[in-house]
């Protein structure tokens, strides 16, 4: 993407860092907390679960070793928390840099389809969000398909703004520092 992005002018003081216990809208325990290394090979089985139907833009990728690859690029370049279900991965979040500058980060979000719209996402946001604030991250921008109306709502809440919607795609973005 381009280095030129504008960001909206919100900042965010309201985000709390990992880890974060709730009770989802379900009744589960979930535990959201930064993924360290032993958490990758539960994080690779959740997107190997994850259902073909719910991919945008390519990703996840599908393939255990396009899988694996894709995760690996995030976890050495990136910011990344899981949310947990006991010692299954339910969703996750990441932030990677966008070249050089060190100040703006591509977001990704996703909840494995059982447990979408049980609140999870916002709380993955939220931790996500304070986890990259912690860590210096100075503006957040992401694409969405704009028929994709839960996560535009749900980018929306947050405080996210419509950059650029001249494609099937909007992008968004947010300053957090």
């Amino acid at each position: 993407m381009t280095g030129d992005r504008s960001h909206s002018d919100e900042q965010a003081d309201r985000f709390s860092e990992p880890p974060q216990t709730f009770e989802d809208r379900e009744g589960r325990e979930i535990t959201i907390r930064a993924l360290d290394p032993d958490g990758f090979d539960a994080l690779a089985e959740m997107y190997a679960a994850f259902d073909p139907a719910d991919r945008a833009q390519g990703i996840p990728p599908t393939g255990e070793d396009r899988i694996e690859g894709w995760l690996e690029t995030l976890v050495d370049e990136g910011l990344n928390v899981v949310a947990w279900d006991g010692d299954r991965a339910a969703g996750h979040a990441t932030l990677v840099p966008d070249g050089d500058d060190g100040e703006s980060y591509e977001l990704a979000i996703f909840v494995l389809q059982e447990y979408q719209e049980s609140g999870i996402g916002g709380r993955l946001m939220d931790a996500l969000l304070g986890y990259g604030r912690g860590n210096g991250v100075e503006n957040v921008w992401l694409t969405v398909e704009r028929w994709n109306t839960a996560a535009v709502n749900l980018y929306e809440k947050v405080g996210f703004e419509t950059t650029n919607a001249e494609s099937f795609e909007l992008e968004m973005s947010f300053r957090l520092n």
